[in-house]
Formats: C-alpha cells, sequence, structure tokens
C-alpha cells in the first residue's frame, strides 16, 4: 500500500533532521535499524554513522520474534547481522524486538550471538541481566510511556487509530518520566521513530526537552552501547550488582495447560 509506506518513508527527511538537532546538542545516541532499511537506504547508515551514533539491530524485515518458530527466528537474525557486518563493519551490539515481540527462545540467541546489550523488555525501571540459557545480556528497559507510537500515530491501514496528541502534551508525558528518572538516578530510554517525532513540531519539542535535561544537570546523554558496555565491566569488577531475570519466564502454558484454567469471560 503506497500511502502508509509513504508515511514510513518520511525517514529520508527525518533522519538528516534528527542529526542536525544531535550536531546541535553535541550528543550521539542509538538507533535501532530494520536490516532491509539498512539495505535500501545506505546513504541514512552512512550519515547515521558519520556523526559517532550507534546502528543497533530491529529485525531483518521487522518480523516478530514472538510469532516465529525458533529456526525462523534465528535464521532472520542471522541476515540482520550479515547485513549490520557489510554495512557498518561490525556485528551489532544491541538489539530492539520489533514491537517489543521478545519471544521465547530470543534471550537464548542473543546470548549465542554474544549481543551485549537488548533494549525490549519492561521487567524494571532500572537495567538488568537476562539469561536465556547461553549467557547473561545486558537489559536495558524502556516502556510505553517513552514511546512516541501511541503519542501519535494515526494509521487506519494498519489498525493504528491513536489521538494525536499535541507535541507538548507527549512532551509532558515523557518527562514526566525523566524527571522521576532524575530524581531516583536512574535509566531512561526514549522510543522515538525518526518518521513519527521527526516531523517539524514534535522535533522542535524533541530540542526543548534536551535542552530541560542539560538544565537539570547531571545526565549522561550515550548511546545504548555505551551505557551497557560500562555496567557490563561494572559487574565483571564486582563494583555493581545487576539481578537476573531468567528466560523464558514460563516453560509451559498457564495453568499446567488445562484449558479450564482461564474462561472466555476473565479480564486481565
Amino acid at each position: 500500500m503506497v500511502g502508509p509506506m509513504s508515511f514510513m518513508r518520511y525517514d529520508s527527511i527525518a533522519i538528516p533532521a534528527i542529526l542536525k538537532l544531535y550536531r546541535e546538542h553535541e550528543m550521539t545516541q542509538t538507533f535501532f535499524m530494520p536490516a532491509w532499511v539498512m539495505e535500501r537506504h545506505p546513504e541514512l547508515v552512512d550519515s547515521i554513522l558519520h556523526d559517532g551514533h550507534e546502528i543497533a539491530a530491529h529485525g531483518y524485515l521487522h518480523e516478530a520474534p514472538g510469532t516465529l518458530e525458533p529456526a525462523d527466528e534465528e535464521y532472520w537474525m542471522g541476515r540482520a547481522i550479515d547485513t549490520h557486518v557489510k554495512l557498518t563493519g561490525q556485528r551489532p551490539r544491541g538489539y530492539r524486538a520489533p514491537v517489543y515481540n521478545f519471544s521465547d527462545h530470543t534471550a537464548r540467541i542473543l546470548g549465542e550471538e554474544g549481543f551485549l546489550y537488548d533494549s525490549s523488555l519492561m521487567a524494571d525501571h532500572d537495567p538488568y541481566l537476562i539469561d536465556g540459557g547461553s549467557g547473561t545480556v545486558v537489559e536495558l528497559p524502556t516502556h510505553f510511556a517513552l514511546d512516541d507510537w501511541p503519542q501519535y500515530t494515526h494509521l487506519p491501514d494498519y489498525n493504528y487509530m491513536m489521538p494525536i496528541n499535541s507535541p507538548g502534551r507527549a512532551a509532558d508525558v515523557f518527562l514526566s518520566e525523566f524527571d522521576a528518572a532524575w530524581e531516583d538516578g536512574g535509566l531512561w530510554i526514549s522510543v522515538w521513530h525518526p518518521f513519527v517525532s521527526g516531523r517539524p513540531a514534535r522535533l522542535k519539542e524533541i530540542g526543548r526537552m534536551i535542552s530541560h535535561m542539560k538544565d537539570r544537570g547531571d545526565v549522561w546523554f550515550a548511546p545504548l552501547e555505551m551505557i551497557a558496555r560500562h555496567l557490563r565491566e561494572e559487574v565483571d569488577s564486582g563494583g555493581a550488582v545487576l539481578r537476573t531475570d531468567r528466560l523464558p519466564y514460563y516453560k509451559g502454558p498457564l495453568g499446567g495447560g488445562d484449558s479450564r484454567a482461564f474462561s472466555a469471560g476473565d479480564t486481565y
């Protein structure tokens, strides 16, 4: 469908504008890119890397891992890694599952592939470790309150019918979370899609938010790889202790496979 695809192709306009904003604030960040997009827009890859930003893995076709068989998830992960090596010169160090759709096997695959960190899960507001049986990976959690999709996305062809908030109202949500994290000395990771938040009014609001964060002081703006590497070094040296979630949480259906455990009228 040409209409919805044109919405997403705004990246070619948004990414240069976002990079300009980051240069003005002298900061580097992390871009999660599906490998298929990287292959078709190598000029965007080059511009992101030129400015010193990290490009992390985000699937190949933006496939949902939770809907795939393990062998298929491994195949698409391998294709994505190969693309990263070809276009960036190195394997990706971080991963975010498309639509946060982390499968029962994703943690194991990340460990086997040597990933440093993941940023898909929401079991904490501070960093922790995940272990899928093949070694631990640093989890840098975020959550839906820090995602621009619920704030702005109205895309009827894909059944996204969100009310479109003003940039100021969206910023109220984002900054309330930031201020709480700042008071606790914690972690704050936004999830902003270039073709969503790169529109002029929204990008100007991001600039104002960055200025607010700088004014508060004692804020480390960094690519997620740098944050994860710092945490890993602290854990390995004994300078920090992070809790570990062993994944998947459950090995089988809840209720022991008994369909009577839940009824159609249950609410959660």
